[in-house]
């Protein structure tokens, strides 16, 4: 995985050398920068869950949907004939979360990486790392906000719970991801979509999966999925395609 690690590892200690030697804002920016390259992808899920919407909602479509509903066969077979004739990718939603995973590894391998501790990974950094004051800047400085190290799980310990440290940034993470699915996902009013139960069960699994993720890796990690987030949140909004009462749909009669 070198080949996403070391451009990733170069990327970060680039922008945490011209932002202040401040490697938690390194990752945040980071993030929008991948956030800014990966938005054509984002783009491409917005069209295809407004347009799978507008098919779940056809009164055509789902009588379709009712008259083969004992025939699974058929009703796929009418299913991608319908997506061929409208330009419908039924996996144009699923490509921006794909997306996420190569990430991820690549940036908790950076992160690891640029937080080397023995002399024999400091050795292997400098070679990775082709910036000309690279050596200058080892060891970075991993504290951000009440974390000391951004390279282990994050954790918050109060004077009152000492022995017990708080996942701020895996409930945030949860919330933020929850969100995020919630008010990115139109309802679907049709009630033989089999696609909506199916997309209610990700709307849950997806966030708790990310938040155990940000409870079990780095802290930097943690910081990358609630940077992504909001980022997504705000992409969203400035685009007029956020719908607030997709948090609160409302049931039909």
């Amino acid at each position: 995985m070198d080949f996403i690690i070391i451009p990733f590892a170069n990327a970060l200690f680039f922008i945490y050398d011209i932002l202040g030697d401040n490697f938690g804002i390194a990752i945040i920016v980071f993030t929008i920068l991948i956030r800014l390259l990966t938005f054509p992808f984002t783009q491409s899920q917005m069209k295809s869950a407004a347009a799978m919407q507008e098919l779940n909602n056809d009164k055509e479509w789902q009588k379709v949907q009712k008259k083969y509903k004992d025939d699974k066969e058929k009703l796929a077979q009418e299913q991608m004939k319908v997506y061929k004739e409208k330009g419908i990718n039924p996996f144009g939603s699923c490509l921006p979360t794909l997306l996420q995973f190569p990430i991820i590894i690549g940036l908790y391998g950076a992160i690891s990486r640029v937080m080397a501790a023995t002399p024999i990974e400091l050795l292997q950094l400098t070679k990775d790392i082709s910036l000309p004051n690279a050596a200058s800047l080892i060891p970075l400085n991993s504290s951000f906000l009440w974390m000391s190290d951004l390279s282990q799980p994050e954790r918050l310990f109060l004077d009152f719970l000492p022995e017990f440290g708080i996942p701020v940034l895996a409930v945030i993470v949860f919330i933020t991801s929850f969100l995020q699915s919630k008010l990115m996902t139109p309802p679907s009013n049709n009630p033989n979509d089999p696609s909506a139960a199916m997309g209610k069960s990700m709307t849950m699994m997806m966030p708790i999966m990310i938040a155990w993720i940000s409870y079990s890796l780095s802290a930097g990690i943690a910081l990358y999925f609630v940077t992504s987030n909001v980022a997504g949140i705000l992409q969203y909004g400035l685009m007029g395609r956020l719908k607030l009462e997709n948090l609160f749909p409302k049931r039909s009669a």
